[in-house]
């Protein structure tokens, strides 16, 4: 496959960074603006205040109402959205090609000219609130929450995205106003779009929105030291469940590292599909999950592989066992040639599948540009790809899957549930 897309890159004079991945063949163009701040840059008092924020981003500006946000680019047939994570804040659209210009005017809107009112700050705790309870109720999302607090606590990786209630309840104007003032800086904003886009075009639309933009802050992230590790096994009860859910994994490497391309590899040979071997022996052979799969996230300093299942609360330990099994495989035997090979073809073929869609191009995009400050084309991820062999993911599990480095944890019911 060759990739033909172009790629550029230019720099606003306050800072700000535009990069773009021109598509020709697609009619679309998906543009997001990026803000290196998420969850990781709040304190415990603050905790959930970056996804607020983003909430907030939406409910009125200078020169639009809630409704008008919501319908200038919908009725185009575009989409906007934002999701705030533990390193970044993204506010995004998806729109035709000729309503570039509309769809940078309406992010540009949202992101620099919201007022923050205290009536629709008041009205949105109880939205965000409500999003907090949703968590709370969907257990199978709730025990990755519970897993990253074991890996990383006291450290903010370990916040929840979304917050404490208590926290929430307690915002106010100038304490939203404090941390975009902290964070939303020039030096940590990026404009990345994909599609049929060009970049000069872009370039200058982005200036007349974003060019303005003055935060003399100009702060740089602080990457707090991440603690020492401390593998614990942790089960916390909840009596409004059915199943138990179980996380089991380790920290990993960061965003940089080129060891990621193995551990992507071992991801898919170990958890992803109905292929894998933890499906092939959890679900297939003993029948005891109907959910299982291995997962990954590679973050600026640090990154997480984990494990999770879902089955009955008397086969919680069966289930850490057969995990343990497949670990312990992946660190003494070698790949067979077959099956990696057939592995490397299933990561390559998800990873093109995936970016046949502007967003997720965007997306891609974005993250070479923060992470990296530098575009790996397709064809070059293809072929670091290909590149991993049977003991890179030998090496890769044995340093991964060590008892001294896994963390166990566990949400079941309570012991007196019927």
């Amino acid at each position: 496959m060759t990739d033909r897309s172009i790629y550029n890159k230019s720099t606003l004079t306050n800072g700000i960074r535009v990069i773009s991945e021109q598509i020709p063949h697609v009619r679309s163009v998906s543009i997001g603006v990026w803000i290196i701040a998420g969850s990781r840059d709040e304190t415990e008092e603050n905790n959930g205040i970056a996804h607020f924020i983003e909430h907030m981003a939406f409910k009125g500006t200078q020169k639009r109402k809630t409704y008008e946000i919501a319908e200038a680019l919908e009725s185009v047939g575009g989409h906007l959205n934002a999701f705030t994570s533990k390193e970044l804040t993204c506010f995004y659209a998806h729109v035709l090609d000729e309503n570039l210009n509309m769809a940078v005017d309406v992010l540009s809107d949202i992101v620099l000219n919201s007022l923050f009112s205290e009536e629709e700050i008041e009205k949105e705790k109880n939205v965000v609130i409500e999003e907090i309870n949703d968590l709370e109720d969907s257990p199978d999302e709730l025990i990755h929450e519970y897993f990253v607090r074991d890996l990383y606590y006291p450290h903010p990786l370990s916040f929840s995205i979304l917050g404490k209630r208590e926290n929430v309840q307690n915002y106010h104007r100038d304490d939203l106003l404090d941390f975009i003032k902290q964070n939303y800086t020039p030096n940590r904003i990026l404009i990345a779009a994909a599609g049929n886009v060009n970049h000069k075009a872009l370039v200058e639309i982005c200036d007349k929105y974003f060019g303005n933009y003055k935060n003399n802050s100009l702060s740089n992230r602080q990457l707090l030291k991440i603690p020492e590790e401390k593998p614990k096994i942790s089960v916390i009860e909840n009596p409004n469940i059915n199943q138990a859910h179980i996380c089991i994994g380790a920290r990993s490497v960061e965003y940089t590292n080129p060891k990621k391309f193995s551990l992507l590899v071992l991801n898919t040979i170990l958890g992803s599909g109905m292929s894998s071997r933890l499906f092939q022996s959890v679900r297939e052979t003993h029948g005891i999950a109907y959910s299982v799969y291995s997962f990954f996230d590679f973050l600026m300093d640090t990154g997480m592989f984990g494990v999770y299942i879902a089955t009955d609360r008397n086969k919680i330990d069966q289930a850490i066992s057969l995990t343990k099994s497949e670990f312990e495989r992946l660190k003494t035997e070698p790949i067979p040639k077959e099956e990696l090979q057939k592995r490397k073809y299933q990561l390559k073929g998800n990873l093109m599948l995936g970016l046949e869609g502007t967003a997720n191009r965007m997306n891609r995009l974005a993250k070479m540009g923060i992470y990296l400050d530098t575009f790996v084309t397709l064809d070059d991820t293809l072929n670091y790809i290909d590149k991993v062999t049977s003991p890179d993911i030998l090496e890769a599990a044995n340093e991964l899957f060590t008892p001294e480095k896994l963390y166990t944890t566990i949400l079941k019911p309570t012991n007196n549930q019927p």
